[in-house]
C-alpha cells in the first residue's frame, strides 16, 4: 500500500510542477523520467506513477470541467494550486481508475491535502471528491 501512496504523491507533483511551470503534464512527466534514468539519486518513476499522470492527461478537460462545475464558489484558476492538483488526481483515480477503491482515492488524496496544503484543504478535497463520487456513474463522459 505505502507504494501506491508514494505513486500518488509522485504524480501529484508531477502534475503540480506542470501547472506551476505552465507546462504540458506529458512533457513534465518526460522530465522526470528522464533525470530518474540519468541520476542515480532520482529514484525511478514507477507503472503507477505514469498510469495516472497519462490517466490524467486523457481526460484533463473533462477533470477540469467537473471541477469548475461542482467547487461551489471557487474558480479553477483561483483554487490553491495544491489543492487543484490534488482533486484533479483524485478525480482522475476516482473516476476513471477501476481498480482503485473509491475509499482509498479519496482518503488518499486528503492525505495528500494534509501533506502539502492548508488546515482547510483535507475537508475541501474530501467534500468534492466525496461528491464525484455520488454522482460517478454520469461523470464519466468525455
Amino acid at each position: 500500500m505505502a507504494a501506491r501512496s508514494n505513486s500518488r504523491k509522485r504524480a501529484f507533483q508531477i502534475l503540480f510542477e506542470a501547472d506551476q511551470r505552465g507546462a504540458a503534464v506529458l512533457d513534465v512527466l518526460a522530465d522526470w523520467v528522464r533525470h530518474s534514468r540519468s541520476d542515480d539519486r532520482q529514484p525511478p518513476v514507477n507503472e503507477y506513477t505514469m498510469q495516472l499522470v497519462e490517466g490524467y492527461a486523457e481526460h484533463v478537460a473533462r477533470i477540469d470541467e467537473l471541477i469548475a462545475t461542482y467547487a461551489v464558489g471557487w474558480d479553477l484558476d483561483r483554487m490553491p494550486a495544491a489543492d487543484r492538483n490534488i482533486v484533479r488526481l483524485g478525480a482522475y483515480e476516482l473516476i476513471w481508475e477501476d481498480g482503485t477503491p473509491d475509499a482509498v482515492a479519496i482518503d488518499e488524496a486528503v492525505q495528500l491535502a494534509k501533506e502539502f496544503s492548508t488546515d482547510e484543504s483535507p475537508a475541501f478535497v474530501n467534500g468534492l471528491l466525496g461528491r464525484f463520487k455520488e454522482l460517478k456513474p454520469g461523470l464519466r463522459r468525455a
